[in-house]
């Protein structure tokens, strides 16, 4: 076991953006899987569609989207700026 106090894994910075890269890759498949769940809703009783709770759930669900891809956007920002340098090398130029 090394005691040079470095981690074994991942730095936490970085884990961390992996995993909200990985939650904005999942976010069109998420909304996908939303947006289709309404044909799955059992009929109501009249023989009149219930359109009326359809629309406000599409609409929520595309709110929900919306908010969800800036909430990650303002996220990685600041993240995907400090892209890390590797080591040895003196910038972007070599």
């Amino acid at each position: 076991m090394p005691a040079t106090g470095q981690p074994l894994f991942l730095a936490r910075r970085s884990y961390r953006r992996r995993r909200m890269m990985d939650a904005v890759r999942l976010l069109p498949l998420l909304g996908a899987v939303l947006v289709m769940l309404p044909t799955l809703w059992q009929p109501a009783q009249t023989p009149e569609p219930d359109t009326a709770r359809g629309t406000i759930y599409l609409f929520a669900v595309w709110l929900f989207l919306i908010l969800a891809a800036f909430g990650l956007s303002r996220a990685l920002g600041p993240a995907l700026e400090d892209e890390e340098v590797p080591e040895g090398s003196n910038g972007p130029g070599g």
